[in-house]
């Protein structure tokens, strides 16, 4: 394998570098897996959850281009949650809490069936560069390994350092060292770089709780899933979760540690997350709060392992147990790991072309934590669309782009690349303007024919979804043709306190009042006759339901993504010289020089950049 010159090769076996491997050797391209510990594939280094607000969308999305998280999530899963059902659809996110141990190891089993991968454990110290592009990778013990294209996905190896009160030791996660060499490179080579921060709880054995002083958590009754391939299936059992609180007793002895704290005491200068705090970060910004929620998550289905959700910390680990026996439930507790803080190295996204490619060495790409990310949906979904992209570049094609009204995906790497981040960033469904196009329920229908014509999206998938989509429109076509006379319609509006009706109307009007479901409208027989199980599934019937109820918001919101869409198409030159566009601002002037956007859309999304600044481009380029 060492005198083979790879299509790509992967640095880093995470979520990212898990997902670009599979990608791009989905597509047909020669793909080496390259990492420090092959046991570790796929790793959930912090929560044993994916999914969640805005995250569970994402799994569909890359579910349906043909990545494998979805898949992994439903197969490694020990309860499934719908969270934010009492909203609107645009704000349904699936989460499943999984099995930690069976996670790696259902994603190993996948890739290692994956044809054109090849895997390889070792650190990675440098690349490989000839002229100005990428050529392979170096490696610890002196190996020079040749690939057309590299993806970088280091994670938090990156001249990690992790923190637990006063003691601080190399490594890139707790057990595993760090990685070095390639920071120090990619600096040479003119990348700007930064620190960031992130951390995780103390893992604690659940024979030593009390959980009859706890709420329980329990999961869906009628439990769902994440991919949409039938061959997963959903949970017949679930495991609980549960939920206790802080006091302001425990608020106390935490602070007894501040001041040998890491955060507090001036060691740990770089950025945290800002909305996963730890708890100490919790309690001194939030001294008004007498307690905190603190989650109690099972890390598998035999294990007794625990996950303390909402008690991240780096403080000194006889601060942490002492101010945890305090919780209640958790008197007895006993540690398996404390907490810790880990400090990273990450390069600002600006630095990267939409196809997660760098700007300044051609073949090279990053995705994950290295782009200052968080969370392992966020890395999946970038090690993806990396794969992708250097597997087209490999064979010659043009780049994979998902625009901002096409999936959270694309809104995470437009915000990457053209506003950049000083924090950690985490994906959430107030970031995405055109979230009502954007739900989990229709990401096979936005994406599945897209991964389809790459090559990772097999037949069967497109086939499950021509067909949920041809069931939706004969759905949606009927409701808006039959007519419900009021003799039939009455009764049942009337015991839904609905206003009845005085003439024949439409059942599309009358199953868009909002607290008129599929089960009300089921009994109008001609309705009921029409609707056969046999036929239409609950997919297609909830798919139907959500078109009908919010048709004139997602015609609205289709309509803006259309006019703002227009720009996108709007390209500017690689070499355009912002500096003679006197009547432009200086920031905006200095902004767009810098980031340097490939459109007049992603333009006018950089921060400092006003409407007016986008009118003088437009007049300057003809327009």
């Amino acid at each position: 394998m060492f005198d083979k010159v790879y299509d790509v090769i992967v640095v880093g076996g995470g979520h990212a570098g898990s997902e670009a491997a599979a990608a791009a050797a989905n597509m047909g391209s020669s793909t080496l897996l390259i990492t420090m510990n092959l046991q570790n594939i796929a790793q959930m280094s912090c929560n044993p959850a994916m999914g969640g607000i805005a995250k569970g969308q994402i799994v569909r999305e890359i579910d349906a281009l043909g990545g494998y998280s979805g898949i992994v999530s439903d197969t490694s899963a020990i309860q499934f949650k719908m969270l934010n059902k009492s909203k609107g659809p645009a704000m349904w996110s699936p989460r499943v809490q999984s099995d930690r141990m069976r996670f790696a190891e259902d994603w190993r089993m996948l890739l290692e069936q994956t044809e054109n991968l090849d895997f390889y454990q070792e650190m990675v110290t440098g690349l490989l560069i000839k002229g100005a592009a990428c050529c392979g990778v170096k490696t610890s013990l002196g190996l020079e390994i040749k690939g057309r294209s590299v993806v970088l996905t280091n994670g938090t190896f990156l001249n990690g350092l992790i923190h637990i009160g006063e003691k601080n030791f190399g490594g890139g996660r707790a057990g595993e060292r760090a990685a070095t060499g390639i920071t120090e490179q990619l600096i040479d080579l003119g990348f700007d770089s930064g620190r960031m921060k992130t951390g995780t709880p103390p893992r604690v054995d659940g024979r030593s709780l009390d959980f009859s002083k706890m709420i329980e958590q329990p999961g869906d009754p009628n439990p769902k899933k994440f991919s949409y391939l039938d061959r997963t299936q959903p949970l017949k059992a679930q495991r609980s979760c549960h939920m206790t609180y802080t006091s302001q007793a425990v608020h106390e002895l935490l602070k007894e540690g501040f001041e040998r704290s890491p955060m507090f005491n001036g060691r740990i200068q770089s950025q945290g997350p800002r909305y996963c705090p730890s708890i100490e970060d919790k309690i001194h910004r939030f001294a008004d709060k007498e307690r905190h929620q603190i989650f109690v998550e099972p890390e598998g289905w035999n294990t007794v392992e625990y996950y303390i959700n909402g008690f991240s910390t780096s403080l000194p680990e006889d601060i942490q147990f002492k101010a945890l026996r305090a919780v209640k439930g958790f008197e007895n507790v006993r540690f398996f790991r404390p907490g810790y803080a880990i400090e990273y190295d990450y390069f600002p996204p600006t630095q990267l072309s939409y196809a997660l490619e760098t700007k300044l060495v051609k073949n090279l790409f990053f995705a994950g934590q290295i782009n200052g990310t968080t969370g392992y949906e966020e890395a999946a979904s970038q090690g993806l669309m990396a794969g992708i992209n250097a597997s087209l570049s490999v064979q010659g094609k043009p780049p994979f782009i998902l625009r901002r009204d096409e999936a959270y995906i694309g809104v995470l790497i437009d915000d990457l690349i053209t506003k950049g981040t000083e924090e950690p960033y985490r994906m959430f469904t107030s970031r995405a303007e055109y979230r009502t196009l954007l739900r989990q329920d229709n990401a096979d229908i936005r994406l599945t024919q897209k991964g389809y014509e790459l090559g990772i999206a097999e037949e069967s998938r497109l086939k499950r979804m021509e067909e949920k989509l041809k069931n939706t429109e004969s759905l949606v076509s009927f409701f808006r043709k039959q007519s419900v006379r009021p003799e039939v319609a009455n009764p049942v509006l009337e015991s839904k306190e609905s206003a009845p009706i005085k003439q024949p109307g439409k059942v599309f009007k009358i199953f868009s009042r909002p607290n008129i479901s599929i089960q009300d409208i089921l009994k109008f027989p001609d309705v009921k006759a029409f609707i056969s199980p046999d036929v239409f599934d609950a997919e297609s019937l909830e798919q139907a339901e959500i078109q009908v109820k919010y048709a004139g918001y997602i015609s609205k919101e289709k309509n803006n993504a259309d006019k703002l869409t227009r720009l996108e198409y709007v390209k500017i030159p690689k070499q355009f010289d912002y500096s003679q566009i006197k009547s432009m601002s200086l920031e905006a002037r200095e902004k767009l020089s810098s980031i340097k956007p490939q459109t007049v859309a992603q333009a006018s999304r950089v921060s400092g950049v006003s409407p007016n600044d986008i009118s003088v481009l437009l007049v300057y380029m003809g327009r």
